[in-house]
């Protein structure tokens, strides 16, 4: 007589469980990893450091990662993927047609946000040896970003000669860069001021191109 299929064991069930405690152990190793690299910068990080964080043994880390690198390759790219949700939520029509100090909010408080949270995103990036896989990436997710400020700029301001527009979307970018440090040098109310004094410089910067003013959304 043969077995019904309610009667089999589902052979799918265990590897589904094996992959997912793989994961989770994954993501403990680079959380882990993140706050060592903040902690003593990614250049003096070591994989025993990492496996103590994570309160694991050495051997566990190397089943799942051979070496340093190949841990901050991989906490790289979630990074950058995250990133690069952010910015697309960031940079959109709708935002561009809000009046000045309300784009800036929609704009750059994700932005903050995601940095403040992740801030092994930028030990890494300011690392001189940092994966240079990782580098790349970011070289692309960073020009992306350009881009994409400087079309929220063209929608907002269509008469602006292309010239003028890559040149106000490097600078605004640029600023940010610089205020972000300050941010993230910073908690509480001081960082609440840095983030104050950077949308009021970006405001000062950007109004005289992009007019204070709500404008009609794109189509």
């Amino acid at each position: 007589m043969s077995e019904s299929k309610a009667d089999q064991p589902d052979e799918t069930a265990k590897p589904r469980r094996r992959q997912a405690r793989g994961e989770r152990r994954i993501q403990q190793l680079l959380d882990a990893a993140a706050s060592v690299f903040c902690r003593t910068g990614y250049t003096s990080a070591s994989t025993n450091a990492i496996a103590r964080e994570a309160g694991v043994s050495p051997g566990t880390l190397y089943q799942f990662f051979p070496n340093k690198e190949a841990i901050a390759v991989e906490l790289g790219e979630r990074l950058n993927r995250r990133m690069l949700e952010t910015h697309g939520v960031a940079f959109t029509l709708e935002n561009a047609a809000l009046p000045l100090r309300e784009l800036l909010d929609a704009v750059l408080d994700p932005m903050i946000e995601f940095n403040c949270a992740n801030p092994a995103f930028l030990t890494l990036l300011q690392s001189s040896d940092a994966p240079g896989h990782f580098l790349e990436e970011h070289a692309t997710l960073h020009d992306s970003i350009q881009d994409r400020i400087s079309e929220l700029i063209g929608a907002r301001s269509p008469d602006l000669s292309p010239e003028r527009r890559t040149q106000t979307a490097n600078m605004a970018f640029a600023l940010f860069k610089a205020g972000l440090g300050l941010i993230l040098g910073h908690e509480g109310a001081e960082r609440d001021a840095y983030v104050a004094e950077l949308k009021s410089a970006l405001y000062g910067y950007l109004a005289p191109a992009l007019g204070t003013e709500g404008v009609p959304a794109q189509p």
